[in-house]
C-alpha cells in the first residue's frame, strides 16, 4: 500500500520547501521527498530578486526590471504580485534573521571574493557591512584559510570604486586546527567560547576574548569589522555582539563561498517551519520511477536501500533543481529530467548548448521544463505531461539564474504559486 498524502513535493531545496509550506497552509497533508542535503548549503545565504537584465544592472529596484525579461522566464509565468507572496513567505520563515524586506530596493553586500552582490534579502549577521555603508573597513582572514583572502578582497573591493577606505589582514586564528579544519570547526570554537592555545594567546580566557585582542591592534581607526562566514553558528548573534563589545565597533560576516554557514542557517529555518507546519519529511531516498493513470500521476516511488516505497498523493510538484542541483541530466544523448522524463528543450547539436564566449549568454543555463500559465510542464508537443504536476524553481527553463542573480526568487515565487495551487485543488 502506498503511503499517501494529498501533496507530494520531490526535491528539498528552496523551491521544494517553499512549496511545502504553501500547500501546508492550504489545510492539505504534505510529504516532502529530498534525495540529498540541500543546495542550501552551498549557497552564499543572501536571496535574491533578480540583480541584472542582459547588460544592464546591478538594479537598484528588481521589480523595474521585469519587464525587461523574455516572456518564458518563470517570473513573467507566475507574474510580480506571486514573487511578491514568495518573499512574503520568506519574511514570515526567517522573521529577523533577515533583513531587507522594509524596501524594495536591492542591498549591495560585498562577498568574501571581493565582490558586490545585489540581493533582496540578506541574514542580520551582514547587515554591518553593506557597500552602500561609508564607513572604513578591515576585512580579516585567517591564516590556513585558503578560501578568503582578506588583503586580496579588500584590494579588489577597493578597485570595484566602493566608497569607503577599506584594508585587509591575515591573522592566526587564536586556537590551531587540523589544516584540513571546515569552518564549521572554528565557528563551534567560537560558540563554544573554547579555550585559546597558550602559544597563540598566553594572556587570555577564552577564544572569543582572544581574537579580539588579536583584532584590536589592526583596527587602526577602522570603524567596522568583517569576518570570513564563521562567527559562530548556533550562537551567531552572541558570538557577533561580544565581538562587537569588546572592539567597540560593529562585526559582520562576508557573503560566503561553498561550504556556507549561513545558507546552513537559512536551511535550519525552513527546516523548522516545515515541522511546525506539519509537513512529512522524507530524506536520503531518490524518486526512482512513478505511476500515472488517465493522464495523471498517482505514486513516485523511491528506491530505500534497493526496496521500492511508494508514496501517493492527488498533486506533486516537482522541484528538484536544475542542472547543478541534477534535477536536469545531461549526457552525449541529450538534456532530459530524470524523475518524470519531461521534455527539455535543447539543440540536438551539443555545441549549439553553450557559447565559446565563457561570459557571454550560455543557452545550457536556460535549460529546464516548459511550463503552462499554471506552472504545469509541457510535452514537445506544447501539451500537458501530466495534469497533476507542477514544477518549481530552478528545474524550470527561461532563466540565467547565475547571470541574472534570480534564483533564490524564482524558488521563493514559483514554488509558493505551485504549492498553493496544488494545495487548493484539494
Amino acid at each position: 500500500m502506498a503511503i499517501r498524502e494529498d501533496v507530494v513535493v520531490v526535491g528539498g531545496g528552496l523551491a521544494g520547501m517553499s512549496a511545502a509550506l504553501s500547500a501546508a497552509e492550504t489545510g492539505a497533508t504534505v510529504r516532502l521527498l529530498s534525495h540529498k542535503k540541500s543546495t542550501l548549503r552551498h549557497a552564499s545565504g543572501l536571496v535574491d530578486c533578480l540583480g541584472y537584465t542582459g547588460d544592464d544592472g546591478p538594479l537598484a529596484d528588481p521589480y523595474t526590471g521585469l519587464s525587461d525579461l523574455p516572456d518564458d522566464h518563470p517570473y513573467r509565468v507566475v507574474g510580480e504580485s506571486a514573487i511578491r507572496e514568495g518573499f512574503d513567505r520568506f519574511d514570515s520563515v526567517v522573521g529577523d534573521s533577515y533583513l531587507g524586506n522594509h524596501t524594495d530596493t536591492n542591498a549591495l553586500v560585498p562577498t568574501q571574493a571581493g565582490t558586490i552582490k545585489p540581493t533582496a534579502r540578506y541574514p542580520a549577521s551582514m547587515a554591518a557591512g553593506l557597500a552602500s555603508d561609508t564607513r572604513s573597513t578591515l576585512l580579516v582572514g585567517f591564516e590556513g584559510l585558503s578560501d578568503f583572502d582578506a588583503p586580496l578582497a579588500a584590494d579588489r573591493l577597493a578597485a570595484a570604486g566602493v566608497p569607503f577606505d577599506v584594508r585587509g589582514v591575515t591573522l592566526r586564528f587564536p586556537k590551531e586546527f587540523r589544516a584540513d579544519a571546515k569552518l564549521t570547526r572554528y565557528a563551534r570554537a567560537l560558540d563554544r567560547d573554547e579555550e585559546p592555545d597558550k602559544d597563540r594567546a598566553p594572556r587570555f580566557d577564552g577564544v572569543r576574548r582572544a581574537l579580539a585582542e588579536l583584532v584590536r591592534p589592526k583596527l587602526d581607526g577602522a570603524e567596522r569589522v568583517g569576518f570570513p562566514s564563521l562567527v559562530g553558528d548556533d550562537e551567531n548573534d552572541a558570538v557577533r555582539d561580544d565581538l562587537e563589545k569588546r572592539l567597540g565597533v560593529p562585526v559582520f560576516e562576508l557573503a560566503a563561498s561553498p561550504p556556507s554557514l549561513p545558507g546552513v542557517r537559512l536551511e535550519s529555518l525552513f527546516l523548522a517551519a516545515l515541522d511546525e507546519a506539519g509537513v512529512r519529511r522524507t530524506t536520503g531516498n531518490p524518486v526512482v520511477d512513478y505511476e500515472s493513470e488517465d493522464g495523471a500521476l498517482t505514486t513516485v516511488y523511491t528506491d530505500k536501500s534497493g526496496q521500492r516505497v511508494p508514496y501517493g498523493a492527488d498533486q506533486f510538484v516537482l522541484a528538484t533543481g536544475g542542472l547543478v542541483g541534477k534535477g536536469i541530466g545531461s549526457s552525449r544523448d541529450g538534456v532530459r529530467e530524470p524523475v518524470f522524463d519531461c521534455h527539455i528543450p535543447h539543440p540536438e547539436d551539443r555545441y549549439d548548448w553553450s557559447a565559446t564566449d565563457a561570459f557571454g549568454d550560455q543557452p545550457f543555463a536556460r535549460f529546464g521544463v516548459v511550463p503552462d500559465d499554471d506552472l504545469r510542464p509541457l510535452d514537445a508537443a506544447g501539451d500537458v505531461e501530466f495534469s497533476n504536476l507542477r514544477a518549481a524553481g530552478s528545474v524550470l527553463g527561461g532563466a540565467d539564474f547565475a547571470a541574472q542573480k534570480c534564483g533564490s526568487g524564482v524558488s521563493l515565487a514559483t514554488g509558493h504559486v505551485a504549492g498553493e495551487r496544488a494545495g487548493a485543488l484539494i
